[in-house]
Protein backbone atom coordinates (compact mmCIF):
# COMPACT_ATOMS: atom_id res chain seq x y z
CA UNK A 1 0.00 0.00 0.00
CA UNK A 2 0.80 3.28 -1.15
CA UNK A 3 1.97 6.10 1.49
CA UNK A 4 -0.45 8.52 -0.12
CA UNK A 5 -3.58 5.30 0.37
CA UNK A 6 -4.55 5.49 3.76
CA UNK A 7 -4.66 9.14 4.18
CA UNK A 8 -7.63 8.75 0.84
CA UNK A 9 -9.44 6.49 2.41
CA UNK A 10 -9.21 8.35 5.92
CA UNK A 11 -10.00 11.57 4.42
CA UNK A 12 -12.83 9.94 2.52
CA UNK A 13 -14.75 8.76 5.50
CA UNK A 14 -14.22 11.80 7.49
CA UNK A 15 -15.89 14.21 4.32
CA UNK A 16 -18.42 11.32 3.86
CA UNK A 17 -22.20 12.22 5.34
CA UNK A 18 -23.88 11.01 7.62
CA UNK A 19 -25.95 8.87 5.86
CA UNK A 20 -22.87 7.20 3.52
CA UNK A 21 -21.24 6.92 7.32
CA UNK A 22 -24.18 4.95 8.51
CA UNK A 23 -24.49 2.61 5.27
CA UNK A 24 -20.42 1.95 6.21
CA UNK A 25 -21.13 1.11 10.05
CA UNK A 26 -24.17 -1.07 9.29
CA UNK A 27 -22.08 -3.27 6.69
CA UNK A 28 -19.48 -3.21 9.35
CA UNK A 29 -21.54 -4.73 11.92
CA UNK A 30 -23.67 -7.10 9.32
CA UNK A 31 -20.07 -8.79 8.74
CA UNK A 32 -19.34 -8.68 12.11
CA UNK A 33 -22.04 -10.26 13.52
CA UNK A 34 -22.81 -13.11 10.63
CA UNK A 35 -18.47 -13.72 11.29
CA UNK A 36 -19.42 -14.30 15.18
CA UNK A 37 -22.62 -16.07 14.02
CA UNK A 38 -20.99 -18.83 12.67
CA UNK A 39 -18.70 -19.03 15.37
CA UNK A 40 -20.68 -19.41 18.07
CA UNK A 41 -23.42 -21.79 16.12
CA UNK A 42 -20.99 -24.29 15.78
CA UNK A 43 -20.17 -23.69 19.64
CA UNK A 44 -23.97 -24.31 20.20
CA UNK A 45 -24.66 -27.15 18.08
CA UNK A 46 -22.17 -29.37 19.65
CA UNK A 47 -22.73 -28.23 23.08
CA UNK A 48 -26.59 -28.89 22.69
CA UNK A 49 -26.20 -32.08 20.55
CA UNK A 50 -23.65 -33.18 22.97
CA UNK A 51 -25.02 -36.40 23.82
CA UNK A 52 -25.21 -37.33 20.01
CA UNK A 53 -21.98 -36.22 19.78
CA UNK A 54 -21.10 -38.58 22.49
CA UNK A 55 -22.74 -41.68 21.25
CA UNK A 56 -21.01 -41.21 17.94
CA UNK A 57 -17.36 -40.21 18.77
CA UNK A 58 -17.69 -41.95 22.43
CA UNK A 59 -19.73 -44.87 23.04
CA UNK A 60 -19.37 -45.70 26.55
CA UNK A 61 -21.67 -48.29 28.48
CA UNK A 62 -21.91 -45.20 31.05
CA UNK A 63 -23.80 -42.18 29.55
CA UNK A 64 -22.07 -39.42 31.98
CA UNK A 65 -18.69 -40.50 30.95
CA UNK A 66 -19.65 -40.16 27.04
CA UNK A 67 -20.57 -36.69 27.69
CA UNK A 68 -18.13 -36.00 30.10
CA UNK A 69 -15.91 -37.51 26.88
CA UNK A 70 -17.08 -35.01 24.45
CA UNK A 71 -16.72 -31.81 26.48
CA UNK A 72 -13.26 -32.83 27.26
CA UNK A 73 -12.61 -32.54 23.43
CA UNK A 74 -14.37 -29.18 23.82
CA UNK A 75 -12.29 -28.48 26.40
CA UNK A 76 -9.00 -29.14 25.00
CA UNK A 77 -9.94 -27.17 21.59
CA UNK A 78 -9.66 -24.23 23.88
CA UNK A 79 -6.29 -24.73 24.71
CA UNK A 80 -5.28 -23.41 21.07
CA UNK A 81 -6.92 -19.93 21.51
CA UNK A 82 -4.45 -18.17 23.40
CA UNK A 83 -2.12 -19.54 20.25
CA UNK A 84 -4.60 -17.74 17.77
CA UNK A 85 -5.56 -14.64 19.99
CA UNK A 86 -1.40 -14.08 19.78
CA UNK A 87 -1.91 -14.77 15.84
CA UNK A 88 -4.60 -12.65 15.08
CA UNK A 89 -4.32 -9.88 17.46
CA UNK A 90 -0.67 -9.78 16.41
CA UNK A 91 -1.51 -9.92 12.68
CA UNK A 92 -4.52 -7.53 13.35
CA UNK A 93 -2.90 -5.01 15.08
CA UNK A 94 -0.01 -4.74 12.30
CA UNK A 95 -1.72 -5.51 8.87
CA UNK A 96 -5.25 -4.49 9.67
CA UNK A 97 -8.49 -5.34 11.54
CA UNK A 98 -9.93 -6.14 7.51
CA UNK A 99 -7.31 -8.66 7.43
CA UNK A 100 -7.03 -10.93 9.73
CA UNK A 101 -10.96 -11.15 10.10
CA UNK A 102 -10.98 -11.97 6.30
CA UNK A 103 -8.39 -14.67 6.53
CA UNK A 104 -9.66 -15.99 10.11
CA UNK A 105 -13.33 -16.63 8.59
CA UNK A 106 -12.64 -19.15 5.63
CA UNK A 107 -9.96 -21.26 8.18
CA UNK A 108 -13.09 -21.11 10.97
CA UNK A 109 -15.44 -22.22 8.49
CA UNK A 110 -13.64 -24.67 6.52
CA UNK A 111 -12.96 -26.69 10.04
CA UNK A 112 -16.22 -26.48 11.09
CA UNK A 113 -17.63 -27.93 7.63
CA UNK A 114 -15.15 -30.95 7.98
CA UNK A 115 -16.31 -31.57 11.11
CA UNK A 116 -19.77 -32.29 10.01
CA UNK A 117 -18.01 -35.09 7.60
CA UNK A 118 -15.82 -36.83 10.20
CA UNK A 119 -17.11 -40.51 10.37
CA UNK A 120 -17.98 -41.84 13.75
CA UNK A 121 -16.27 -44.52 16.02
CA UNK A 122 -17.89 -47.28 14.86
CA UNK A 123 -16.72 -46.50 11.39
CA UNK A 124 -13.01 -46.06 11.93
CA UNK A 125 -12.59 -46.41 15.86
CA UNK A 126 -10.64 -44.33 18.08
CA UNK A 127 -9.45 -42.28 14.84
CA UNK A 128 -12.68 -40.63 14.99
CA UNK A 129 -12.43 -38.95 18.34
CA UNK A 130 -8.91 -37.74 17.18
CA UNK A 131 -9.90 -35.75 13.96
CA UNK A 132 -12.58 -34.29 16.18
CA UNK A 133 -10.24 -33.18 18.73
CA UNK A 134 -7.65 -31.86 15.35
CA UNK A 135 -10.23 -29.99 14.06
CA UNK A 136 -11.95 -28.23 16.79
CA UNK A 137 -8.53 -27.28 17.55
CA UNK A 138 -8.16 -25.46 14.00
CA UNK A 139 -11.18 -24.43 14.65
CA UNK A 140 -10.40 -22.88 18.11
CA UNK A 141 -7.45 -21.48 16.29
CA UNK A 142 -9.33 -19.23 13.67
CA UNK A 143 -11.89 -18.66 16.05
CA UNK A 144 -9.63 -17.01 18.68
CA UNK A 145 -9.34 -13.80 16.75
CA UNK A 146 -13.20 -13.17 15.62
CA UNK A 147 -14.58 -12.30 18.44
CA UNK A 148 -11.91 -9.43 19.39
CA UNK A 149 -11.49 -8.34 15.61
CA UNK A 150 -15.00 -7.87 15.76
CA UNK A 151 -15.68 -6.62 18.50
CA UNK A 152 -12.31 -4.06 17.55
CA UNK A 153 -13.65 -3.33 14.01
CA UNK A 154 -16.89 -2.24 15.59
CA UNK A 155 -16.01 0.30 18.25
CA UNK A 156 -13.70 2.08 15.88
CA UNK A 157 -16.09 2.91 13.27
CA UNK A 158 -19.09 3.37 16.26
CA UNK A 159 -19.77 6.99 17.64
CA UNK A 160 -18.33 7.40 21.03
CA UNK A 161 -21.48 7.88 23.04
CA UNK A 162 -23.25 5.12 21.40
CA UNK A 163 -19.69 2.55 20.92
CA UNK A 164 -21.90 0.41 23.82
CA UNK A 165 -24.69 -0.05 22.00
CA UNK A 166 -23.24 -1.01 18.53
CA UNK A 167 -20.40 -3.45 20.53
CA UNK A 168 -23.50 -4.99 21.70
CA UNK A 169 -23.86 -6.06 18.48
CA UNK A 170 -21.04 -8.71 18.62
CA UNK A 171 -22.54 -10.40 22.05
CA UNK A 172 -25.69 -10.36 20.69
CA UNK A 173 -24.80 -12.34 17.47
CA UNK A 174 -23.14 -14.64 20.03
CA UNK A 175 -26.68 -15.28 21.28
CA UNK A 176 -28.50 -15.64 17.63
CA UNK A 177 -25.87 -18.50 17.20
CA UNK A 178 -26.76 -20.01 19.92
CA UNK A 179 -30.67 -19.35 19.73
CA UNK A 180 -30.42 -20.99 15.97
CA UNK A 181 -28.33 -23.94 17.82
CA UNK A 182 -30.86 -24.37 20.44
CA UNK A 183 -33.99 -24.50 17.75
CA UNK A 184 -32.43 -27.04 15.40
CA UNK A 185 -31.91 -29.00 18.46
CA UNK A 186 -35.58 -28.39 20.09
CA UNK A 187 -36.87 -29.08 16.27
CA UNK A 188 -34.81 -32.75 15.86
CA UNK A 189 -35.03 -33.65 19.24
CA UNK A 190 -38.81 -33.14 19.53
CA UNK A 191 -39.41 -34.19 15.96
CA UNK A 192 -37.25 -37.68 15.99
CA UNK A 193 -35.71 -38.06 19.26
CA UNK A 194 -32.47 -37.45 21.05
CA UNK A 195 -31.24 -40.89 20.07
CA UNK A 196 -33.18 -41.36 16.76
CA UNK A 197 -31.06 -43.14 13.83
CA UNK A 198 -31.39 -39.66 11.79
CA UNK A 199 -30.12 -37.52 14.32
CA UNK A 200 -27.58 -39.86 14.99
CA UNK A 201 -26.51 -40.39 11.50
CA UNK A 202 -27.07 -37.30 9.79
CA UNK A 203 -28.84 -34.76 11.67
CA UNK A 204 -26.17 -33.16 14.00
CA UNK A 205 -23.81 -33.01 10.90
CA UNK A 206 -26.11 -30.26 9.19
CA UNK A 207 -25.60 -27.33 11.01
CA UNK A 208 -21.65 -27.57 10.75
CA UNK A 209 -21.99 -28.39 7.09
CA UNK A 210 -24.09 -24.81 7.35
CA UNK A 211 -21.04 -23.26 8.40
CA UNK A 212 -19.11 -23.31 4.31
CA UNK A 213 -21.48 -21.28 2.80
CA UNK A 214 -22.17 -18.77 5.08
CA UNK A 215 -18.46 -18.28 5.94
CA UNK A 216 -17.96 -17.50 2.25
CA UNK A 217 -20.47 -14.96 2.24
CA UNK A 218 -18.50 -13.38 5.40
CA UNK A 219 -15.74 -13.24 3.51
CA UNK A 220 -16.75 -11.55 0.52
CA UNK A 221 -18.20 -8.82 2.78
CA UNK A 222 -15.08 -8.32 4.58
CA UNK A 223 -13.01 -7.80 1.81
CA UNK A 224 -14.97 -5.12 0.10
CA UNK A 225 -14.84 -3.01 3.59
CA UNK A 226 -11.60 -0.61 4.91
CA UNK A 227 -10.28 -0.67 7.30
CA UNK A 228 -11.36 1.62 10.24
CA UNK A 229 -10.85 5.65 10.47
CA UNK A 230 -8.81 4.99 13.63
CA UNK A 231 -6.31 2.39 12.68
CA UNK A 232 -6.18 4.20 9.37
CA UNK A 233 -5.33 7.52 10.93
CA UNK A 234 -2.74 5.82 13.05
CA UNK A 235 -1.07 4.64 10.76
CA UNK A 236 -0.68 7.37 8.96
CA UNK A 237 0.54 9.22 11.87
CA UNK A 238 2.80 6.56 11.71
CA UNK A 239 4.12 6.93 8.22
CA UNK A 240 4.21 10.64 8.70
CA UNK A 241 6.84 10.08 11.64
CA UNK A 242 8.67 7.42 9.19
CA UNK A 243 7.61 4.75 11.88
CA UNK A 244 5.39 1.23 11.80
CA UNK A 245 3.67 -0.88 13.84
CA UNK A 246 6.39 -3.84 14.26
CA UNK A 247 5.85 -6.15 17.54
CA UNK A 248 2.34 -5.40 18.86
CA UNK A 249 2.59 -8.62 21.25
CA UNK A 250 5.83 -7.27 22.56
CA UNK A 251 4.33 -3.86 23.01
CA UNK A 252 1.65 -4.94 24.91
CA UNK A 253 3.15 -6.75 27.42
CA UNK A 254 6.05 -4.31 27.47
CA UNK A 255 3.97 -1.99 28.11
CA UNK A 256 -0.05 -2.52 29.03
CA UNK A 257 0.68 -5.87 31.02
CA UNK A 258 -0.71 -4.30 34.19
CA UNK A 259 -3.76 -3.58 32.13
CA UNK A 260 -3.98 -7.11 30.23
CA UNK A 261 -3.97 -9.02 33.86
CA UNK A 262 -6.79 -6.95 34.71
CA UNK A 263 -8.67 -7.24 32.13
CA UNK A 264 -8.03 -10.92 32.09
CA UNK A 265 -9.92 -10.68 35.04
CA UNK A 266 -12.23 -9.10 33.92
CA UNK A 267 -12.95 -12.16 31.15
CA UNK A 268 -13.25 -15.03 33.65
CA UNK A 269 -16.47 -14.18 34.82
CA UNK A 270 -18.42 -13.83 31.09
CA UNK A 271 -16.00 -17.09 29.92
CA UNK A 272 -16.89 -19.33 32.66
CA UNK A 273 -21.01 -17.18 33.23
CA UNK A 274 -21.56 -17.57 29.48
CA UNK A 275 -21.07 -21.41 29.54
CA UNK A 276 -22.88 -22.31 32.29
CA UNK A 277 -25.65 -20.29 31.65
CA UNK A 278 -25.84 -20.68 28.17
CA UNK A 279 -24.68 -24.19 27.35
CA UNK A 280 -23.61 -25.98 30.57
CA UNK A 281 -27.35 -25.64 32.22
CA UNK A 282 -29.03 -27.46 29.24
CA UNK A 283 -27.15 -30.36 29.85
CA UNK A 284 -27.20 -30.00 33.26
CA UNK A 285 -30.68 -30.42 33.52
CA UNK A 286 -30.89 -33.29 31.12
CA UNK A 287 -27.55 -35.93 32.69
CA UNK A 288 -27.55 -34.62 36.43
CA UNK A 289 -31.44 -34.22 36.95
CA UNK A 290 -32.84 -35.97 34.26
CA UNK A 291 -35.02 -33.65 32.67
CA UNK A 292 -36.56 -33.94 29.98
CA UNK A 293 -34.39 -33.12 26.87
CA UNK A 294 -37.28 -31.18 24.68
CA UNK A 295 -38.21 -29.37 27.41
CA UNK A 296 -35.06 -28.14 28.51
CA UNK A 297 -34.16 -27.13 24.81
CA UNK A 298 -37.35 -25.07 24.58
CA UNK A 299 -36.71 -23.51 28.66
CA UNK A 300 -32.90 -22.31 26.68
CA UNK A 301 -34.57 -21.03 23.15
CA UNK A 302 -36.70 -18.80 25.72
CA UNK A 303 -34.26 -17.97 27.38
CA UNK A 304 -31.91 -16.60 24.18
CA UNK A 305 -34.41 -14.87 23.12
CA UNK A 306 -34.54 -12.66 26.34
CA UNK A 307 -31.09 -13.00 26.23
CA UNK A 308 -31.21 -10.94 22.48
CA UNK A 309 -33.12 -8.35 23.67
CA UNK A 310 -31.62 -7.91 27.42
CA UNK A 311 -27.71 -7.30 25.79
CA UNK A 312 -28.91 -4.67 23.42
CA UNK A 313 -30.45 -2.96 26.40
CA UNK A 314 -27.37 -3.58 28.74
CA UNK A 315 -25.16 -1.84 26.05
CA UNK A 316 -27.49 1.27 25.96
CA UNK A 317 -27.29 1.59 29.26
CA UNK A 318 -23.17 1.23 29.82
CA UNK A 319 -23.23 4.01 27.20
CA UNK A 320 -25.16 6.26 30.30
CA UNK A 321 -23.72 4.73 33.10
CA UNK A 322 -20.04 3.56 32.03
CA UNK A 323 -18.72 -0.17 31.77
CA UNK A 324 -16.97 0.11 34.96
CA UNK A 325 -20.51 -0.28 37.03
CA UNK A 326 -22.02 -2.59 34.57
CA UNK A 327 -19.34 -5.15 35.46
CA UNK A 328 -19.51 -5.06 38.98
CA UNK A 329 -22.71 -4.94 39.28
CA UNK A 330 -22.63 -8.40 37.13
CA UNK A 331 -19.87 -9.81 39.63
CA UNK A 332 -22.24 -8.78 42.49
CA UNK A 333 -25.57 -10.40 40.92
CA UNK A 334 -23.73 -14.12 40.62
CA UNK A 335 -22.07 -14.30 44.00
CA UNK A 336 -25.29 -13.94 45.02
CA UNK A 337 -27.88 -15.60 43.19
CA UNK A 338 -25.86 -18.39 41.86
CA UNK A 339 -26.49 -21.10 44.95
CA UNK A 340 -30.29 -20.33 45.61
CA UNK A 341 -30.56 -20.46 41.48
CA UNK A 342 -29.31 -24.35 41.10
CA UNK A 343 -31.17 -24.77 44.59
CA UNK A 344 -34.48 -24.04 42.65
CA UNK A 345 -33.51 -25.84 39.39
CA UNK A 346 -33.68 -29.26 41.65
CA UNK A 347 -37.64 -28.37 41.87
CA UNK A 348 -37.74 -29.80 38.70
CA UNK A 349 -40.87 -27.39 37.79
CA UNK A 350 -40.78 -26.06 34.25
CA UNK A 351 -41.82 -22.52 35.19
CA UNK A 352 -39.46 -22.25 38.29
CA UNK A 353 -36.47 -23.67 35.99
CA UNK A 354 -37.31 -20.92 33.34
CA UNK A 355 -38.04 -18.33 35.99
CA UNK A 356 -34.28 -19.04 37.29
CA UNK A 357 -32.48 -19.40 33.95
CA UNK A 358 -34.03 -16.17 32.96
CA UNK A 359 -32.73 -14.18 36.24
CA UNK A 360 -29.76 -15.96 35.47
CA UNK A 361 -29.22 -14.78 32.04
CA UNK A 362 -30.26 -10.70 33.07
CA UNK A 363 -26.84 -11.09 34.86
CA UNK A 364 -25.03 -12.45 32.67
CA UNK A 365 -26.02 -9.88 29.99
CA UNK A 366 -25.22 -7.11 32.38
CA UNK A 367 -21.63 -8.28 31.86
CA UNK A 368 -22.27 -9.69 28.25
CA UNK A 369 -23.43 -6.46 26.79
CA UNK A 370 -20.86 -4.56 28.57
CA UNK A 371 -17.54 -6.68 28.02
CA UNK A 372 -17.08 -5.84 24.25
CA UNK A 373 -16.89 -2.23 24.23
CA UNK A 374 -15.17 -2.16 27.80
CA UNK A 375 -12.36 -4.01 26.22
CA UNK A 376 -11.98 -2.26 23.03
CA UNK A 377 -11.88 1.08 25.70
CA UNK A 378 -9.16 -0.32 27.56
CA UNK A 379 -6.11 -1.01 25.06
CA UNK A 380 -4.58 1.97 23.23
CA UNK A 381 -4.70 1.54 18.97
CA UNK A 382 -1.27 0.04 18.58
CA UNK A 383 -2.55 -3.24 20.57
CA UNK A 384 -6.42 -3.51 21.03
CA UNK A 385 -6.64 -6.04 18.49
CA UNK A 386 -3.90 -8.02 20.75
CA UNK A 387 -4.81 -7.03 24.04
CA UNK A 388 -8.34 -7.33 23.80
CA UNK A 389 -7.85 -10.98 22.10
CA UNK A 390 -5.54 -11.83 24.47
CA UNK A 391 -7.19 -11.58 27.99
CA UNK A 392 -10.66 -12.58 26.54
CA UNK A 393 -9.45 -16.22 24.80
CA UNK A 394 -6.76 -16.82 27.83
CA UNK A 395 -10.18 -16.44 29.81
CA UNK A 396 -11.93 -18.84 28.03
CA UNK A 397 -9.35 -21.46 26.99
CA UNK A 398 -8.81 -21.74 31.47
CA UNK A 399 -12.27 -21.06 32.61
CA UNK A 400 -14.67 -21.20 29.79
CA UNK A 401 -14.37 -24.23 27.50
CA UNK A 402 -13.43 -26.11 30.56
CA UNK A 403 -16.77 -25.20 32.45
CA UNK A 404 -19.09 -28.04 31.24
CA UNK A 405 -16.10 -30.07 32.41
CA UNK A 406 -15.14 -29.25 35.21
CA UNK A 407 -18.37 -28.93 36.69
CA UNK A 408 -19.45 -32.41 35.58
CA UNK A 409 -16.25 -33.07 37.41
CA UNK A 410 -16.78 -31.55 40.75
CA UNK A 411 -20.59 -33.38 40.82
CA UNK A 412 -18.57 -36.75 40.47
CA UNK A 413 -16.00 -35.97 43.11
CA UNK A 414 -18.45 -34.36 45.54
CA UNK A 415 -21.89 -36.12 44.80
CA UNK A 416 -23.06 -32.55 45.54
CA UNK A 417 -25.13 -31.34 42.10
CA UNK A 418 -24.60 -27.83 43.13
CA UNK A 419 -21.04 -27.67 43.44
CA UNK A 420 -20.85 -26.31 40.13
CA UNK A 421 -22.58 -22.83 41.35
CA UNK A 422 -19.49 -22.33 44.17
CA UNK A 423 -17.13 -22.57 41.37
CA UNK A 424 -19.29 -19.44 39.91
CA UNK A 425 -19.21 -17.91 42.96
CA UNK A 426 -15.19 -17.95 43.04
CA UNK A 427 -14.94 -16.78 40.05
CA UNK A 428 -17.29 -13.78 40.19
CA UNK A 429 -15.08 -12.71 43.60
CA UNK A 430 -12.03 -12.74 40.90
CA UNK A 431 -13.65 -10.93 38.31
CA UNK A 432 -14.90 -8.37 41.00
CA UNK A 433 -11.65 -8.16 42.74
CA UNK A 434 -10.58 -7.41 38.85
CA UNK A 435 -12.89 -4.67 37.86
CA UNK A 436 -11.90 -2.57 41.30
CA UNK A 437 -8.73 -1.75 39.63
CA UNK A 438 -9.70 -1.30 36.50
CA UNK A 439 -10.67 2.51 35.11
CA UNK A 440 -13.38 3.81 32.53
CA UNK A 441 -13.16 5.03 29.78
CA UNK A 442 -16.96 4.99 28.85
CA UNK A 443 -17.23 7.70 25.68
CA UNK A 444 -13.44 8.36 25.39
CA UNK A 445 -12.20 8.83 22.11
CA UNK A 446 -10.71 5.69 21.19
CA UNK A 447 -7.08 8.05 19.79
CA UNK A 448 -7.25 9.36 23.41
CA UNK A 449 -6.65 6.33 25.05
CA UNK A 450 -3.05 5.55 26.21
Amino acid sequence: MSSTTVPAKTSTYAEATEAEKQAVLRKVTGSSFLGNFIEWFDYASYSYLATVIALVFFPAEDRFVGVMSAFAVFALSFLVRPIGAIFWGNMGDKKGRKWALSVSILLMSGATFLIGCLPGYAMIGVGAPLLLLVLRMVQSFSAAGEYAGAATFIAEYAPKNHRGFYCSMVPASTATGLLVGSLLATFMFNTWGAESSFVVDWGWRIPFWLALPLGYITHYIRTHLEDSPVYAQMQDNLKASGQKVEHPIRTLFKKHFKVLVISFGACVLNAVGFYAVLTYLPNYLETVLNYNPGDASTITTIVLVVYIGFIFLSGRISDRFGRKKMLIGACVGFIVFTVPAFMLLGSMNFWVILLVELVMCLILTINDGTLASYLTETFPTDVRYSGFALSFNLANAIFGGSASFISFWLISITGNDIAPAWYMVVIAVIALVAMCFTHDHSGKKLEDVK
